[in-house]
């Protein structure tokens, strides 16, 4: 009589756990949990490392935050398809961050002209992405195509609510959820190409300085070896600061944008990024 007993507590069990649904989040409040939507993988991704022991993050944690101005989150699991984060999808600019694109983009259509970076070139990539250097950005930018460069990116990622500047690569728009998709777009091999994927993350691996703040902070150490990040920060005109936090790892990514008045500090949004992600990490 016990073995119809227990098929019985196994199928309600699998009932019980089929009925929890994440909660709706809200942008800009005090409190608020995570949202999810389902999106197709656009190549194959990384499983999560074996050498955890579970889950790194639960993206359906409530992510409560009680900061000053605009935050924005987004989680992109890239092996279940499932986004998590604020609604609605604001956007922000992306300072620095888009620097990644920049690279990206400029190697891979190198590859596709079949032409070899220079050591010059590669040299000035690294620094543009691991110093945040400024100096040469726009000269990639220029010959990526400059606002077409973005336009490929929207395409390119399927990014929805990303919009491009003529004549800026770091006013560029961007919601959460986009830089996560990008983030991905980069991890998968879409943004580089084949050739070039690897020698970009491993060069936002090594994103040191100023730059290295944010999702990498609240990461174990074993993980912050592995995961790429690029950061965009830079108090406007408009008197406030403009915070962007990127980050991939296996088989996640992770996008949060952030603005607010410039007394207050780089290391505010720093801290908005960083808090975000242990408040999504499984254990914290």
């Amino acid at each position: 009589m016990r073995r119809p007993l227990a098929v019985i507590a196994l199928a309600l069990a699998l009932l019980a756990g089929c009925s929890k649904q994440p909660a709706t989040n809200q942008d800009h409040a005090p409190a608020a949990a995570a949202s999810s939507s389902s999106e197709a993988a656009a190549s194959p991704s990384p499983s999560p490392s074996p050498s955890q022991s579970g889950p790194l993050f639960t993206p359906t944690n409530p992510v409560t935050m009680n900061v000053k101005g605009f935050w924005s989150w987004a989680f992109y699991d890239h092996v279940t398809g499932q986004m998590y984060g604020s609604t609605p999808y604001t956007t922000s600019d992306t300072a620095s961050m888009s620097k990644a694109w920049v690279a990206a983009d400029w190697l891979r259509r190198q590859a596709e002209q079949n032409k070899q970076p220079s050591s010059t070139a590669l040299a000035e990539l690294t620094r543009m992405i691991r110093d945040s250097e400024t100096e040469n950005t726009f000269k990639y930018h220029v010959q990526n195509g400059n606002l077409n460069s973005i336009k490929r990116m929207i395409s390119l990622c399927g990014l929805t609510e990303t919009k491009g500047t003529q004549n800026s690569w770091s006013l560029t728009q961007m919601s959460a959820r986009d830089v996560a998709r990008l983030a991905k777009c980069i991890a998968d091999g879409r943004a580089a190409g084949p050739k070039w994927t690897g020698w970009l993350l491993n060069e936002m691996r090594n994103v040191r300085g100023p730059g290295r703040f944010g999702p990498i902070e609240a990461l174990p150490a074993d993980v912050q070896k592995t995961t790429a990040i690029k950061n965009g920060w830079l108090s406007r005109d408009d008197g406030q600061w403009h915070i962007a936090c990127m980050a991939v790892g296996d088989g996640w990514s992770l996008g949060i944008m952030a603005h607010y008045a410039s007394s207050l500090g780089k290391d505010y949004g720093a801290k908005t990024c960083r808090e975000v992600t242990k408040q999504l990490l499984t254990v914290h």
